[in-house]
């Protein structure tokens, strides 16, 4: 069976599409990247807090996300010589413009309806919310996926994913899988290096490389008490942004625009080590995907952090890191298509399994 997950992550850079054929095991057949146009990701990026006329521009965001997501899914079919027909169903995230579980909600926009329209292809969506009305976080929702794909038989192994946020899924033979978010991923970092270079990003943490970490901002950062809070957890932009960072600087001496980047890389990196160690001491892979696994200088921190675990990325293990989210989004498709739960109660605090997903025929 043919299925297309799509995924718009917190980064905001652009679409992920990837074409998995769902067996056994979920196999990546192809690929589609469809970049954000800025006025979009602008628009989107405003969504995340508040402002007037909320709901109109919200309705706006996602018809043009939606249009977006269809020429991506077109072109991949095009790729690959198929017709919608030959897919069973598009798996679409959405895109996060609110997360706040405590208060009972998480708000990703998609219009799934319109893109079964402009597709011809079933689309399963809106996969977060069941799990937040059944008390959970909503997030993260691939340690599922990471272990029907990388369950291993022998060592206690951790799958990181770094987008603009980091989570861990921590898996163990005979155990239930476990995760949650560790904290900012490449959020703040890409923040930073936007506002004062005009880079969306630090490629291959660069610029951080070529700073020193300011040990006191470091502890500071770390005083949220988010790092101290234990799973289930989860968050987003709501807490962790670049008025956030500001609202920290003002507290502390001036620091050069590149020691700053090279503190947050370090509090990246050091808000994953201290979880892993903390929930998974014994762990001996640590395998990282999404768009942080590019950053090397990231995953040289990271291993040594970690020096008695192997750290490498998840196409060390036959699956592209930059397409890991996207096919996850394609299998809790299937999941949902088969009345199969896609969460996992261990993980996001909620009252049971789950089947995830809300159903717009084509």
């Amino acid at each position: 069976m043919l299925y297309l997950g799509v995924m718009s992550g917190t980064s905001l850079d652009g679409l992920d599409i990837a074409l998995v054929e769902q067996g056994e095991r979920t196999q990546l057949l192809a690929h589609h990247y469809q970049a954000l146009p800025d006025s979009l990701r602008q628009q989107l990026l405003e969504l995340c807090s508040s402002g007037a006329d909320e709901l109109a521009r919200a309705a706006i965001a996602e018809q043009q996300w939606a249009q977006l997501v269809a020429e991506g899914v077109h072109s991949l079919l095009r790729e690959q010589n198929l017709q919608p027909g030959d897919i069973r169903a598009i798996g679409s995230h959405g895109q996060t413009v609110r997360h706040e579980p405590a208060r009972g909600f998480t708000i990703q926009i998609a219009n799934p309806a319109l893109l079964a329209e402009l597709t011809g292809i079933t689309v399963v969506g809106d996969f977060r919310r069941r799990d937040v009305a059944a008390g959970g976080q909503g997030a993260p929702l691939v340690p599922a996926f990471h272990e029907a794909l990388f369950a291993s038989p022998g060592a206690a192994r951790a799958i990181l994913n770094v987008g603009g946020f980091s989570n861990l899924s921590l898996l163990e033979k005979g155990k239930p899988a476990k995760g949650f978010d560790c904290g900012p991923g490449n959020v703040l970092m890409d923040a930073w290096i936007h506002h004062h270079r005009g880079e969306s990003y630090d490629n291959d943490g660069a610029w951080a490389a070529s700073g020193h970490v300011q040990a006191e901002l470091l502890q500071a950062l770390l005083t949220d008490p988010f790092f101290q809070a234990t799973g289930p957890k989860s968050t987003g932009r709501e807490l962790f942004n670049l008025p956030w960072l500001q609202q920290q600087l003002k507290t502390q001496p001036a620091h050069r625009t590149e020691d700053v980047q090279a503190t947050l890389l370090e509090l990246t990196a050091t808000s994953i080590a201290t979880s892993l160690q903390q929930a998974q001491p014994h762990c001996s892979q640590l395998l990282v995907c999404g768009g942080g696994a590019r950053n090397k200088a990231l995953l040289a921190r990271l291993q040594s952090l970690l020096p008695a675990t192997q750290v490498s990325r998840t196409d060390d293990h036959g699956v592209p890191a930059d397409w890991v989210e996207a096919m996850a989004f394609a299998w809790l498709a299937h999941c949902c298509l088969n009345g199969i739960p896609g969460n996992r109660p261990e993980v996001t605090g909620a009252r049971g399994l789950r089947v995830l997903g809300a159903i717009y025929p084509a």
